[in-house]
């Protein structure tokens, strides 16, 4: 497969069809057993895990089904996390930017545990886009979500996306979501198929 650069494409499937350990092998969370994968014309499948982990810094961003936010971090500290750890010298102001484009400025000193899921998530995004990432890896992002605060959500993400020049890979089962994407492909089996005909594409 290959993914053009500021697209967005949906990946569809069944629970276990291989969505996200796709997702997994295109960010270098995982290493395939044969083939390659590049990200932004570097071979991650010829580095090492130091050497994956310092190149998603530099260009990648993550939003996850579960926020995977750190419970002890205010708002604010969980988006200069990434930062942070990318030896960013001042990450306050561009982790307070990154809550205003998503609408938390005023919930900055706030704890997790004090946000809805929906406000989870809109930190999640922020910290996603606040690196500003050449991919975003987004799995299930609206999962955990009902259906209006779901909806809200998926706005911001494809507004910010579009505005940021993202890469945008969507992880989804919600076909809604996902033909909001420029493209869509199928998994069944942990293979791409063609829906019509069920046969590998």
């Amino acid at each position: 497969m290959e993914v053009r650069r500021s697209e967005s494409l949906a990946i569809v499937g069944a629970s276990g069809a291989g969505k996200s350990t796709l997702l997994g092998l295109l960010a270098g969370l995982d290493v395939p057993s044969s083939g390659t994968v590049m990200l932004n014309d570097s071979e991650l499948t010829a580095l090492d895990e130091d050497g994956r982990a310092a190149l998603r810094a530099r260009n990648v961003g993550f939003v996850f089904q579960s926020f995977h936010l750190v419970p002890s971090l205010t708002a604010m500290e969980n988006v200069m996390l990434p930062l942070e750890l990318s030896g960013h010298n001042n990450p306050r102001p561009a982790a307070l930017s990154a809550l205003e484009m998503v609408k938390l400025d005023h919930r900055v000193s706030h704890y997790p545990h004090q946000l809805s899921g929906g406000e989870k998530q809109r930190v999640a995004i922020a910290r996603a886009f606040v690196v500003q990432p050449a991919v975003l890896f987004a799995d299930e992002p609206t999962g955990n979500l009902d259906q209006r605060t779901g909806d809200t959500v998926a706005d911001l993400l494809f507004r910010i996306n579009k505005e940021s020049g993202t890469t945008l890979i969507l992880v989804t089962h919600d076909h809604i979501l996902a033909e909001r994407c420029d493209r869509v492909l199928h998994m069944d089996g942990g293979r791409f198929i063609d829906p019509a005909s069920g046969l590998a594409a």
